[in-house]
């Protein structure tokens, strides 16, 4: 056994990471036991974890392994010193990623994924996000960090030192040990790919399923997926693009004879309800983190007073439901009508920063002045490259406020409040006189650390900062904006959307939780029938080719969203949601779910929350696969701009 003392490190280092990762794992187990417990062979988690800390720490021991094996015994010191920083370093990671892995779930419903990469981006944002509205995980991370580091560097020079030994004994293991290691960082040798998150999918339950892997594993495979755009063909099944897009036509309502470009598979001419010689100006208010729930006259809490009140006054959605879960998701639906794929938003994708169509730039060729308002900085999530490079003519961010700063009443973390922004806005709007104008307006209060200015609301519960009371300040901000706007002579003639981006925190035991992807949507303006309530089920992206609609333009557009004031009764109500890399393709009480790698599934929803197994149709499921291929095809073909 002497001979075999020169492992001691690379054993050392596989203990302690999988002693990490187990007791976690059991700690999440506990935090989440009640939920966790219903779902059948819930105990899975644990075999599917272990199976996946050893992929991980077999990938990791690589390089630890090649030391021990390959370098000179003379240079023993030094790849002792190596080794020592090379262990403690990915110890501290994984124990690092473990320790805050909680507080993400609780906000996300899954563990840290490129989502946690996305915000590092925005130091200062979260610092301070993080500072106002979790101090003490902030400091229980910190002080949990500072004594393991102290640990580590203290222990970790007699855990990994590297011991002289004969090359013969070394050499009569390196092939065993290589051969393991390979076998355990691919996770399998008889399957012909290796092993990916997908192979820990097996409940329905999102949450479930990533218990059983581990943080660092899922961040460092969200690091490796932002290095290319996603193919969806690779991920859900191959489709002709040709098939693709007829079946997305299928779902549009639009005549074969108004499809008008044979290199634009989508571009088609959308006639108005009523054509107008002046068409009018169009505003549309997107609101952070707005789910149905929160709203009354959905049936929600009665925390919007002011948008129930205004609903009685406008065309309300009540069964509309988001794209995605992340603010760009919600971008891209009303602002472009794009269709939802498992790439990033193209907000944020480099080939949709130029010539991609948008509203802003169909109303700027029709010579609408353009504009993107915004409390917060518009390089948030690269918005400001995304509207300034399509049609968009003014960008107003926290740098355009910063300079009359006084004017304002409230600037917070992600900038200023919804009630400076709607005030600036209206004064945007005002100075426009008789020129068209369409703006995208951005709110942000309702954004952790929930921070709004004091008096104007009435608290909804106490303390000040919980996202219920952020959004009673949020609608507060709404009803305010119109308020404002009633006086001006620009409101007669817009036609303004309240619609929200996503849910405050879209979770559940489903694969998808559909229920937490149901926002509101409220359309008011000249000639927009009052009070009434249209119930079918529809998309975000059903929301721009109204808007067009109601504004009283003839256009050509290549959105593949309805307008819903000219869909009969009889046509089935669809809508298409991402969830992390899941897609979910409903129409009416069908719900078909696409998981990378595996076969798609199909439901019948109850109520909105209750999914129940049922046989899988073909054409549905090859109609919610060409929804994703399509989209996948047009953005890397350039199909989809303006003529």
């Amino acid at each position: 056994m002497k001979k075999l003392q020169f492992l001691k490190p690379l054993l050392n280092f596989v203990f302690i990471a999988l002693l990490i990762t187990t007791v976690s794992r059991i700690v999440l187990f506990l935090m989440y036991k009640e939920r966790v417990e219903v779902v059948e062979n819930c105990w899975e988690i644990f075999p599917v974890g272990l199976r996946f800390d050893l992929i991980l720490i077999s990938y990791l021991s690589f390089i630890p392994a090649l030391f021990l094996f390959l370098v000179p015994d003379k240079l023993a010191k030094y790849a002792s010193r190596f080794l020592t920083a090379y262990c403690v370093l990915f110890l501290f990671l994984i124990f690092f990623m473990e320790i805050v892995s909680p507080d993400f779930i609780n906000q996300y419903d899954t563990r840290p994924n490129k989502l946690f990469l996305e915000y590092l981006i925005y130091p200062k944002e979260v610092a301070t996000m993080l500072f106002k509205g979790r101090i003490w995980t902030v400091v229980v991370v910190v002080v949990l960090s500072i004594i393991a580091l102290c640990f580590g560097f203290k222990k970790g020079g007699r855990l990994f030192t590297v011991r002289p030994t004969e090359y013969k004994y070394r050499l009569l293991l390196f092939s065993l040990i290589g051969f393991f290691l390979f076998w355990g960082a691919r996770g399998s040798l008889t399957s012909k790919r290796p092993i990916n998150p997908s192979n820990a999918m097996f409940s329905n339950d999102q949450l479930t399923n990533c218990l059983g892997l581990n943080s660092i594993y899922t961040l460092f495979y969200a690091a490796y997926g932002l290095k290319n755009e996603v193919d969806a063909s690779k991920m859900y099944g191959k489709m002709d693009s040709e098939e693709a897009i007829t079946r997305v036509r299928k779902y549009m309502n639009v005549a074969d004879t108004d499809f008008t470009d044979g290199n634009l598979s989508l571009m088609h001419v959308q006639e108005p309800d009523t054509l107008l010689s002046r068409p009018y100006n169009l505003v549309i208010f997107l609101q952070e983190s707005l789910g149905a729930e929160f709203v009354g006259a959905l049936g929600g809490m009665p925390i919007t007073p002011e948008l129930d009140k205004l609903s009685k006054e406008g065309f309300l959605f009540t069964r509309l439901y988001s794209t995605g879960t992340r603010s760009v998701r919600g971008i891209e639906a009303v602002a472009t009508g794009f269709l939802p794929s498992p790439s990033e938003s193209v907000v944020k994708l480099s080939g949709a920063q130029t010539d991609f169509f948008t509203l802003g730039a169909l109303l700027k060729q029709a010579g609408y002045n353009t504009s993107f308002i915004y409390g917060g900085m518009a390089n948030f999530d690269n918005m400001g490259s995304f509207f300034n490079g399509n049609g968009f003519d003014n960008i107003i961010d926290e740098t355009v406020f910063d300079k009359d700063a006084t004017k304002y009443a409230f600037k917070g973390t992600w900038g200023y409040s919804d009630e400076d922004l709607v005030i600036k806005a209206n004064e945007y709007f005002k100075s426009m006189g008789d020129k068209p104008f369409f703006s995208f307006m951005f709110s942000s209060s309702n954004h952790d650390p929930f921070e709004f200015p004091d008096g104007r609301i009435e608290l909804y519960e106490q303390p000040k900062k919980t996202v219920h009371n952020a959004i009673k300040y949020a609608d507060f901000a709404i009803g305010k904006f119109f308020e404002l706007a009633r006086q001006e002579d620009y409101f007669k003639n817009t036609i303004f959307v309240v619609v929200a981006d996503h849910n405050t925190r879209t979770y559940g035991k489903n694969l998808v939780p559909i229920n937490k992807f149901r926002i509101p949507a409220l359309i008011l303006g000249p000639n927009v029938s009052q009070g009434v309530k249209y119930d079918k089920l529809s998309s975000q992206i059903d929301i721009p080719p109204t808007l067009l609609s109601m504004i009283g333009m003839k256009v050509e557009t290549p959105m593949a969203g309805r307008n819903v004031l000219q869909l009969s009764d009889s046509i089935a109500g669809r809508a298409i949601m991402q969830f992390y890399d899941i897609n979910a393709f409903r129409v009416e009480n069908k719900v078909v779910i696409m998981q990378p790698n595996k076969e798609p599934l199909q439901f019948e929803i109850k109520n909105d929350t209750t999914l129940v197994p049922m046989k899988l149709e073909t054409e549905l499921a090859k109609d919610a696969l060409g929804h994703v291929i399509a989209a996948d095809y047009m953005y890397k073909e350039k199909k989809y701009r303006l003529k």
